[in-house]
């Protein structure tokens, strides 16, 4: 969809979707003494009629994960049924 079909974000780092969902994505540093956690966190908010929505933190890998599914699936909603960009086994993995 391109970004004159949904409404604008308020933020660099939230997304609204065209039905109005905000996705929010933030990193989140978790500080244990011994050794810090970095996760990135995305924050599925309320839907227009109020419903809760959902939350996850995920590691550095996962982000990656989900980023390249979320691209390659953009692409078949864009250009019908054959994938668009690098496959799986192309991609480099962190």
């Amino acid at each position: 969809m391109a970004g004159h079909d949904r409404p604008p974000a308020n933020e660099d780092s939230c997304v609204v979707t065209a039905c109005g969902r905000r996705i929010a994505v933030r990193f989140l540093r978790l500080a244990p003494a011994e050794r810090p956690i970095g996760r990135v966190t995305l924050d599925v908010g309320r839907d227009q009629g109020g419903e809760p929505g959902a939350w996850a933190a995920l590691t550095a890998g996962e982000a990656r994960d989900l980023a390249h599914l979320l691209l390659l699936h953009a692409g078949l909603a864009e250009h019908g049924t054959e994938p668009v960009g690098p496959t799986r086994e192309d991609s480099p993995r962190y």
